[in-house]
């Protein structure tokens, strides 16, 4: 089996409309991390697909994204913020699910964006120990998460998930698991204990896409990560990613985005 490259464990601060101004595909597929993100939006709008169900975000929404949970953005409105990505080494006591938090009032909205720009100009400072305040800082934005979180506990009773959106989220781990395996979506399905056709139902009926349509975007979203990030040859890829045979990974590669896994490379 090959090794597939970790992403970075620093933590660091990414502007949104950087994102935005990439290449869709590196907002818009399914992917994970190995480390949590919290996404804040200032400006813009959109839809953001967590464990297999897709919702709506606006101005002033903030969402925590815990390691290794499969997520994809799409941004319909001129998105503007920050991705705040805590690295895998932080130490932090942060929510163990997904977060979506819109923040109606201006003082928690002033209080975040306050603690972002704090480690953002520590961690462009050069002053000594900077490294480790703008870690501090970090732990004040997990302080601030866990206090909007009991806040909003004590709201009232929050909506129990439907049982779509359970199954949908229970796929959305299996699949982050095992998205390497060459397992189809039939195979998902029995081990779900569910039919395919129901399980394409419920994840068209709560993200919009299809179960195999989650599993394929999955994949390539790996696919172009591995290209563009590394030198190991296209038959070790598709090894890696779990095809048959690397002319059917080229094949499915090329029908989905328009070339070759050699010529994306190139051009990368």
């Amino acid at each position: 089996m090959v090794q597939i490259p970790d992403t970075p464990a620093r933590l660091r601060i990414v502007p949104l409309s950087r994102l935005t101004a990439g290449p869709r595909w590196q907002l818009e597929a399914m992917r994970s991390l190995r480390e949590p993100i919290l996404l804040w939006f200032t400006q813009g709008q959109g839809r953001i697909t967590i464990a297999g169900a897709t919702r709506g975000f606006h101005a002033h929404n903030a969402i925590f994204i815990p390691a290794g949970v499969m997520h994809g953005l799409t941004v319909t409105h001129r998105a503007q913020g920050s991705m705040v990505q805590f690295g895998r080494d932080h130490r932090l006591d942060l929510p163990e699910a997904p977060q979506h938090l819109r923040l109606r009032d201006k003082a928690p909205q002033a209080e975040l964006t306050g603690i972002i720009e704090s480690i953002q100009r520590e961690l462009d400072s050069a002053r000594p120990g900077s490294h480790t305040a703008a870690h501090h800082h970090l732990g004040l934005l997990a302080v601030w998460l866990g206090r909007q979180l009991v806040e909003r506990a004590g709201e009232g009773p929050t909506v129990p998930p439907r049982a779509a959106e359970k199954l949908a989220a229970r796929y959305a781990v299996l699949l982050e698991r095992e998205f390497h395996s060459g397992l189809g979506v039939a195979d998902y399905a029995t081990a779900l204990g569910v039919t395919p056709t129901h399980l394409t139902r419920v994840c068209k009926a709560c993200s919009g896409r299809t179960a195999l349509d989650l599993l394929q975007d999955r994949r390539l979203f790996e696919a172009r990560r591995l290209l563009r990030d590394t030198r190991l040859p296209v038959k070790e890829i598709a090894a890696a990613l779990g095809y048959s045979t690397p002319s059917y990974f080229t094949r499915s590669f090329q029908h989905s985005t328009g070339q070759t896994p050699s010529a994306f490379r190139r051009n990368r």
